[in-house]
């Protein structure tokens, strides 16, 4: 393990093992709805709600690497603790062999959408907890049940499930002919007159969907979505990542500049 510290955040880089000790799931867990997953790493950001768990995981963490290190932690401890603020980039050091997840979808309607696993995940699981968290009904150890029976619902799934891959695991999605119709059945009944008038609102709504509000929101409601977001994809909160990394954080910033400016005059 290996832990560094930068001005804008702490990287740990560090083995799949490691990952896996009780301490380090259990801060993960709390973090859930914090965290972005990356295809190797994971970006944990500050939760003022959640900064004793996140000092006792440093402790841990600390304890830890002094002793695989051999030496006093406490100074270091006391050094990581001053980047309270920071998050905290947690990297595998070494991949093991990319291992396949079979995750099944079925739709019971156009409401409802049932995510399985084919065994235990965790982290598979808390991938999809930390995207649709806000969506999810109920779940278990290796299935998730999430209403989708809004706009903002829908593209937040369409959203997680284009990402294939989440630390060292490729997900394979599988569903039945019945999957799409059932969870687009308002789209049935268009015609291709219904669909020329569609797309001349087409572009508002997209614009709406990236500031995940819904359409026709008043400009309070964009004005909060458009701060909340473009405080969580700054290009400054990644200075030292990799360049692909800070182009990603620089144009989903300019979009969102960009669908504020028209969506502040609309509204």
């Amino acid at each position: 393990m290996d832990i560094v510290l930068r001005n804008n955040l702490i990287l740990i880089t560090t083995s799949f093992e490691t990952l896996n000790r009780e301490w380090m799931k259990n801060f993960l867990n709390h973090h859930s709805r914090g965290m972005l997953f990356l295809s190797k790493s994971v970006l944990v950001f500050r939760n003022e709600t959640l900064t004793e768990v996140r000092d006792e995981f440093l402790r841990e963490l600390s304890q830890y690497h002094a002793s695989t290190h051999e030496y006093d932690h406490k100074f270091f401890l006391r050094s990581m603790l001053k980047f309270g603020t920071q998050p905290i980039k947690i990297e595998l050091k070494k991949l093991d062999k990319t291992q396949k997840i079979k995750v099944n979808l079925y739709a019971y309607d156009k409401n409802t959408v049932l995510i399985t696993l084919e065994s235990p995940n965790s982290w598979v699981l808390s991938y999809f907890r930390s995207q649709l968290e806000v969506y999810v009904e109920r779940g278990t150890d290796i299935s998730l049940v999430v209403d989708v029976s809004d706009h903002r619902a829908k593209a937040r799934l369409e959203r997680t499930l284009n990402k294939k891959d989440v630390l060292h695991y490729h997900l394979e999605y599988s569903y039945d002919n019945h999957f799409l119709s059932k969870l687009y059945s308002d789209f049935a009944n268009y015609t291709f007159g219904d669909l020329c008038r569609e797309e001349e609102q087409s572009h508002l709504t997209q614009l709406y969907r990236l500031l995940e509000c819904p359409v026709g929101a008043s400009a309070d409601d964009i004005k909060r979505n458009y701060k909340k977001l473009a405080r969580a994809y700054h290009p400054d909160k990644i200075l030292h990542e990799n360049p692909t990394m800070i182009e990603h954080y620089t144009q989903k910033f300019q979009l969102l500049q960009e669908a504020y400016t028209t969506l502040k005059e609309v509204s």
